[in-house]
C-alpha cells in the first residue's frame, strides 16, 4: 500500500460517483495489495424462453427429471449445458489435432 485511502461520507450518490471518478487507485495500493474476491450468492442472469417439444419428448423428459428428483426445466438446462461443453471440447480438440499434424507435416 503507497498510501492510506480516506473516504469521506457523502451526502449523495452524486457526490460518490463524483468522488470516486476523480480518484486513481494507483496512487494508493499497489496490484499486490489486491485479493481475488468470489460472490458466491450471485445468480447468473436468465432469460425465459418458449420451445415447442413433442408431448412425447417432454414426457421422457419429465420422468427422467422425476427419478432423478430433479424439477424438468433444469434437467433440460442441464442437457443443454452438458451438449454445449462437450461441443466447444470437441471443436478445441479438433483443432488442438490440426496443429499437431501441421507440426509433424513440417
Amino acid at each position: 500500500m503507497k498510501k492510506e485511502l480516506k473516504i469521506p461520507k457523502f451526502k449523495s450518490e452524486d457526490e460518490e460517483f463524483e468522488f470516486w471518478s476523480k480518484i486513481d487507485l494507483n496512487e494508493y495500493y499497489e496490484p499486490e495489495d489486491f485479493v481475488p474476491v468470489t460472490f458466491p450468492n450471485l445468480k447468473p442472469s436468465t432469460t425465459s424462453i418458449s420451445i415447442r417439444l413433442p408431448n412425447h419428448l417432454l414426457s421422457r423428459i419429465k420422468e427422467k427429471a422425476n427419478a432423478q428428483d430433479v424439477p424438468y426445466q433444469s434437467l433440460i438446462k442441464m442437457y443443454l449445458s452438458d451438449r454445449l461443453r462437450d461441443e466447444y471440447r470437441s471443436d478445441y480438440d479438433v483443432g488442438k489435432r490440426d496443429v499437431s499434424k501441421k507440426k509433424n507435416k513440417l
